[in-house]
């Protein structure tokens, strides 16, 4: 049996053992999907004695995205330009490296709002953190240009520093100013999840064509997000970030590429 498991503190609340429980069952693989709940005094212990672990590979999640980039053998590029790994798995007894949330935030918007990247002018990116940081990598990748905006402005400044020329900071109350030139808008802080305080963003002043996205999927449909689809604009949910960032590490571990399917959004929106 091939085992694979989310790993974090806590995991409790994670989603990926149902996401890749229906792929296990779709490709009837002798296959299983925890999850590994490690305290912060063994996590360094845990990453360093991997391929013992009787684990082929893992998701990581919060806090340990950037201690599983320091641990990890080989770092795919991604991992060394952002400093953090949601994806391991083992290749010659060595622990190896990937982030696949810049590829499953693409993907999302992708399949949601098809041409949403067609001017690929403007992006204006709320919070730094570190979903932040997969998500201005995947949208310089794309050609826009980034206005990134964070209460903290140092570390909004030390993300765009990584893109000359292709990214700018800022602090988080010149949003609006930005929203009015913005092609595409995403708010990737915690605010609106489980109904936790709210972006303070003026929808009014953003331009008719623009797309807004949230990668928060709790509730699905953010304050955010109904704000901007109250003013008649494209809006995308967080929820098909997470499915298909699980894809590459599926493929990885259990030799089969699963697709993203409304059966499984559905199977998921359900336990939301």
């Amino acid at each position: 049996m091939i085992r694979a498991a989310v790993i974090g503190w806590p995991v409790s609340q994670s989603r990926s053992p149902l996401i890749h429980g229906h792929w296990l069952k779709e490709f009837a693989i002798d296959g299983d999907y925890g999850r590994a709940a490690i305290d912060p005094e063994r996590i360094d212990g845990f990453f360093a004695r991997f391929a013992d672990s009787g684990l082929a590979g893992g998701n990581v999640t919060i806090p340990y995205k950037e201690v599983a980039a320091r641990a990890a053998a080989h770092r795919e590029p991604i991992v060394e330009r952002i400093g953090a790994a949601n994806t391991l798995w083992i290749e010659d007894d060595a622990l190896c490296a990937d982030n696949t949330d810049g590829t499953g935030f693409l993907a999302n918007l992708d399949q949601q709002a098809p041409g949403w990247d067609k001017a690929s002018g403007e992006a204006l990116v709320l919070g730094a953190g570190g979903a932040a940081a997969a998500v201005v990598d995947a949208l310089v990748e794309r050609g826009f240009m980034v206005r990134l905006v964070n209460r903290t402005l140092s570390r909004a400044e030390s993300l765009a520093g990584r893109y000359p020329g292709r990214a700018s900071a800022d602090v988080l109350s010149a949003a609006n100013r930005y929203a009015a030139t913005a092609d595409f808008i995403v708010n990737t802080t915690s605010l609106g999840m489980k109904g936790d305080g709210a972006v303070d963003l003026d929808m009014t002043v953003v331009p008719d064509g623009a797309v807004v996205s949230d990668i928060v999927y709790v509730p699905l449909v953010t304050p955010f997000l109904n704000a901007a689809a109250a003013r008649g604009l494209r809006t995308v949910d967080g929820l098909g970030m997470l499915l298909h960032q699980a894809v590459p590490g599926f493929a990885r571990w259990f030799g089969r590429r699963p697709v993203v399917t409304p059966e499984l959004r559905a199977l998921i929106e359900a336990d939301l």
